[in-house]
């Protein structure tokens, strides 16, 4: 520890500590913290969802498998406790979306839906999950492993890339503002980290990865020669952040409808 001594020095260190304080607080004030963005996305009163996307953050996911098996048959092998959070929301409304096809509107419904329920409906709590399987899984996977199994094999020309987990330009606007045309909560930001951010949950299907999986190896796609098991293991750790794995869309489906979910597609 330095220690100033003299008048002349504490004033020094005075005006220092003040000038710092003065050029942190302007930096501060000239861009929001993503904590802030993401308090100022997660609508007002909405303590329930606040709750539950803190519990999500913190439950384990399971990403470091070796091989997994066709069918899973133990909790440790899907995200048992995240799932678990999902099923247990007690507030109402709540929606599972039954996703397929990376091609379509699915994020844009998602997001018309968040809009309505929250703002016209006064629904702040209102909770969507993303139950995804078919091609719609591939968008659940981070853009390394894109690359090293060309997925745009799989996911069709119109993906040369994963454009769904990139922010589009209506994230740089201020969220304060939800009727912006062009805002955080318009199609100009219709993408998987800003529905996510906005408390929607992403489940990822263990069969849609297994299929996946072996249609690779069918085209040969599969670098390092792996057999099926290893390479669902492989897909399965390369999920995006915050993804939840679940044993497969269509048994889980029944689970959420039983929990109160009102089913969309």
């Amino acid at each position: 520890m330095t220690i100033v001594t003299g008048r002349r020095g504490v004033l020094r260190t005075f005006a220092l500590t003040a000038a710092t304080s003065a050029i942190g607080l302007a930096s501060a004030a000239a861009k929001p913290t993503a904590a802030t963005v993401e308090s100022a996305l997660t609508p007002a009163g909405a303590t329930h969802l606040g709750a539950l996307k803190n519990r999500l953050a913190l439950a384990r996911r399971g990403r470091d498998f070796k091989t997994v098996p066709m069918i899973l048959n133990d909790p440790d092998q899907w995200d048992h406790e995240a799932l678990s959070e999902v099923l247990s929301y007690r507030p109402a409304p709540k929606q599972a979306w039954d996703n397929t096809d990376i091609g379509g509107p699915w994020l844009n419904l998602m997001r018309n839906a968040l809009n309505s329920q929250i703002w016209s409906f006064k629904h702040p709590d209102f909770l969507t999950v993303s139950v995804t399987h078919g091609t719609a899984n591939l968008a659940l996977y981070d853009q390394a492993t894109w690359d090293k199994y060309q997925l745009t094999r799989l996911a069709g020309e119109e993906f040369k890339t994963n454009t769904l987990i990139i922010e589009n330009k209506g994230a740089a606007a201020d969220p304060a503002n939800y009727e912006n045309p062009a805002g955080s909560f318009s199609g100009d930001d219709n993408s998987i980290p800003a529905l996510m951010r906005r408390g929607v949950v992403f489940l990822s299907c263990h069969n849609a990865i297994w299929e996946q999986a072996a249609a690779l190896i069918k085209v040969g796609l599969n670098p390092d020669g792996l057999c099926h098991a290893a390479l669902a293991a492989e897909l399965t750790n390369h999920l995006v952040d915050g993804v939840v794995l679940i044993p497969g869309a269509a048994g889980t489906l029944p689970e959420l409808q039983q929990a109160g979910f009102h089913y969309a597609t």
